[in-house]
């Protein structure tokens, strides 16, 4: 199925689900209260996205300085991006989904799952480039296809 056919299923269908938990929800507790909760889940979870975004900055960071390549923590910190705008969209639905992707265990699996299976390409984590530094873009070049030589031209005609 194409992305773009998949994207449109999903903003028709996210909505109308929000919509009818939103009423089911309202018609057992009542309006007000199905509101302060939306309320409440969006300030929740922009408080605890805030503080497992900077836990996962600190450990890009000491990945970096280790001379590691932080690829699961820089895939954490999309999913952490995702979980926020779905925890601020109003709704139990979207809310649900945002919370599921702020368990660590549950992230880390999921994404250490799409990197096996080549979903996501990426550099295994922990994995060390022969300078100490993380690789750059001729870090995927098969081994025996040549010296890199890095280097600035100008072009004078």
């Amino acid at each position: 199925m194409a992305i773009g056919r998949i994207l449109f299923l999903a903003f028709l269908l996210v909505p109308l689900a929000e919509i009818y938990v939103l009423i089911q929800v309202g018609g057992v507790i009542g309006a007000l209260p199905t509101v302060a909760l939306v309320v409440f889940t969006a300030v929740l979870g922009a408080t605890l996205i805030r503080a497992q975004g900077l836990a996962t900055v600190a450990r890009i960071r000491s990945s970096l300085d280790r001379g590691e390549v932080p690829a699961v923590e820089i895939l954490e910190g999309a999913c952490l991006l995702v979980a926020g705008a779905l925890l601020l969209t109003p709704g139990f639905v979207t809310d649900s989904v945002g919370f599921l992707l702020l368990l660590p265990v549950l992230r880390r699996s999921m994404i250490l799952g799409l990197l096996d299976r080549g979903v996501i390409r990426s550099a295994r984590p922990g994995t060390r480039h022969s300078t100490g530094r993380p690789p750059g873009p001729s870090a995927s070049r098969s081994p025996g296809q040549g010296q890199v030589i890095e280097g600035e031209y100008r072009r004078e005609d």
